[in-house]
């Protein structure tokens, strides 16, 4: 492996080849301005001139990898704060007027409220910041 690494022919045409055969394989958008700071959008067409000409789906936008990532994990939280509303009912149900048990429940439902609140909010404005990025995306469908 040594004597291979020693050569310098070999090694230059190695690191030739993985450097530029990727960037051929995966191609910027031929369709970007050579200026994107006149733009009135530049971060949300920076974005979209990054993306390769092989790929699906935008960064941004309604279909967007952002959006889907983000409501899914807003999904999962508002999952969980009503499961967990659920759990705090059922101990403020069986704690049989214990005030430790029922102070307990009190806060797991409170906190649960509060986890909705969070999700509720969290997923608007996550699709007012992705709609600022992308607000004229179209859907690559």
């Amino acid at each position: 492996m040594k004597t291979i690494l020693r050569d310098d022919m070999i090694l230059r045409a190695s690191v030739a080849m993985s450097t530029f055969l990727p960037s051929t394989a995966m191609a910027a958008n031929a369709d970007c301005p050579s200026n994107p700071s006149t733009s009135t959008n530049p971060i949300g067409q920076g974005a979209n001139c990054s993306q390769s000409n092989s790929s699906a789906s935008s960064l941004f936008g309604p279909t967007g990898i952002f959006t889907t990532i983000a409501n899914t994990l807003i999904f999962l939280v508002g999952a969980v704060a009503v499961i967990m509303l659920i759990i705090g009912g059922l101990r403020y149900v069986i704690s049989q007027g214990n005030k430790e048990q029922v102070e307990s429940a009190k806060n797991t439902i409170l906190y649960s409220v509060i986890g909705i609140v969070v999700a509720i909010v969290s997923y608007a404005v996550v699709n007012w910041v992705t709609g600022a990025l992308a607000p004229n995306a179209t859907t690559n469908s």
